[in-house]
């Protein structure tokens, strides 16, 4: 008698995201508008019209987003989904100068020096192709200044989501250096990600993508001998891999 062959137990939730486990994708090479698995945002929930997200995060932000509200708390989606050649528009504007960096900086003249000015950008953006904002899973909340979220309303809201986000399967990637992370981004406390799918995307990255990749923008040289992917796209706090 032969023994019947037990088939392998599959995680769902790895299948069911397998799709979005390529280059172009987590790269951000698409249109969220023209995807069926990303949904518009409602003008309720952002500060202005035209933001996508990942269906299953935007499912997921709603419930955690009622339940905030019960407690009276505001969360204002400010940014969400960024393909890459929104995120181009955005570096490029920072690297030429035309979008000044925090602290009113023009990074074309103080940093001549291609390594210096992407160092200097990055503290708070990524390279096009190396931004978790590509992949659909990852919304600012309210304000794009740590200091916000330290008194007041920004604090109870920042406390509520430390405490409650985890329940609705957000966590917050860019949390204080030291014994958390030791690279990356500077902290974000505005920034949060939708772990169920951000969790595959980021094992995909550390597997796949090669730091070769990001290319077609000004500064794409310095990716390599920054070590973007290492860096800053692992560069994220333990509690979120």
């Amino acid at each position: 008698i032969t023994k019947k062959e037990e088939k392998p137990l599959i995680n769902m939730e790895e299948d069911k995201y397998m799709s979005l486990q390529t280059i172009d994708f987590v790269m951000g090479h698409f249109e969220p508008s023209e995807r069926k698995d990303f949904i518009a945002i409602p003008a309720k929930y952002a500060d202005r019209n035209g933001m996508y997200m990942h269906k299953d995060a935007y499912n997921a932000f709603v419930e955690m987003e009622a339940s905030a509200s019960k407690e009276g708390i505001k969360l204002v989606i400010r940014s969400a989904a960024r393909n890459f050649n929104y995120q181009k528009s955005i570096w490029e504007a920072k690297w030429s100068g035309s979008r000044k960096l925090s602290g009113g900086i023009n990074a074309s003249k103080t940093f001549p020096h291609s390594h210096d000015r992407a160092t200097e950008i990055m503290k708070y953006s990524a390279m096009p192709g190396a931004s978790r904002h590509h992949w659909g899973t990852d919304i600012d909340f309210n304000a794009f200044e740590n200091v916000y979220f330290e008194s007041g309303a920004g604090k109870k809201l920042f406390d509520w989501l430390e405490k409650n986000a985890s329940i609705y399967g957000f966590g917050r990637p860019y949390t204080a250096k030291g014994t958390d992370r030791i690279a990356g981004y500077e902290e974000e406390k505005w920034h949060w990600s939708y772990l169920p799918i951000a969790k595959e995307l980021t094992n995909f990255v550390a597997s796949t993508l090669k730091d070769e990749n990001l290319k077609g923008f000004s500064g794409a040289e310095e990716a390599k001998n920054l070590g973007v992917k290492e860096n800053y796209i692992l560069g994220i706090s333990k509690k979120v891999l």
